[in-house]
């Protein structure tokens, strides 16, 4: 086939994309039993699965909560600090996901300042169900707010600055103009910071080993007994990982 012309091109790169991409899911999808994944889940996985559900949907709503508003300013602000703070935002994506959590360890662990206050407070980070969290707000938090930005900045600013014009104040606005015409996209944004979160294993191993996390524990059954007992397991984030993009093309096609 002469994939030379524009033609012909855009949709054998399209396919060979989504070949290399889909292929692998696929194959597992297709080597592994619904019922072997449901026993590797029955055999010790569930508890993982909750803490990782758990864990994902605190960081996505401490990302939700902050990363909306920051990306509605970001948005409006002046170029001088949106480049800055964006900049801010990406850089945690380039760091290798271990790189996060030896940093993360070296400000709120044990020996540190800070993780000796909280501790003292009663609140444990490292090795515990706080310090999941925070490592998987830290690798997926930045999604949010840069999807946000890039939302509200694509809306036209006419309905806005009228509101504006009328006096209505800038909560009023960000909530019943911005919000809704931004949906679809917010969504998606929310939609890939909890795939981002829930999939995170390297930060959460260095500071919170435990309690396991559903990918730490896919990495143990893989160490302990080979790939075939950690393929159920991925099973499972393959569902997961559907059922969240599925809903979110729904929410899209809606409000579109």
């Amino acid at each position: 086939m002469n994939v030379g012309s524009p033609s012909r091109f855009f949709p054998f790169a399209t396919g060979l994309l989504v070949a290399a991409m889909f292929g692998p899911i696929l194959a597992l999808l297709v080597a592994v039993p619904p019922g072997q994944a449901f026993d590797a889940f029955r055999n010790g996985g569930f508890g993982p699965l909750q803490v990782s559900l758990a864990a994902s949907l605190c960081a996505t709503a401490l990302a939700t909560l902050l990363g909306v508003p920051a990306g509605y300013w970001l948005a409006h602000c002046a170029r001088g600090l949106r480049g800055p703070a964006l900049f801010a935002l990406a850089l945690p994506l380039a760091f290798p996901p271990v790189a996060s959590g030896i940093m993360l360890l070296h400000v709120v662990g044990t020996r540190s300042p800070l993780g000796a206050v909280l501790l003292a407070h009663g609140i444990p980070i490292v090795d515990a169900f706080p310090g999941v969290v925070l490592a998987e707000f830290f690798v997926a938090g930045s999604f949010v707010a840069i999807t946000a930005c890039a939302a509200f900045g694509g809306l036209n600013a006419l309905p806005e600055e009228a509101a504006r014009t009328l006096g209505t104040s800038e909560w009023r606005i960000f909530a019943r103009i911005a919000m809704p015409a931004a949906l679809g996209n917010l969504g998606a944004g929310v939609a890939f910071a909890w795939l981002r979160a829930i999939g995170e294993y390297g930060a959460t191993s260095v500071l919170a080993y435990h309690p396991t996390s559903l990918p730490v524990e896919v990495y143990v059954r893989l160490s302990a007994a080979g790939v075939t007992p950690a393929l159920g397991l991925c099973y499972g984030f393959a569902i997961l990982a559907a059922a969240v993009l599925g809903g979110q093309w729904v929410l899209r096609r809606r409000v579109v």
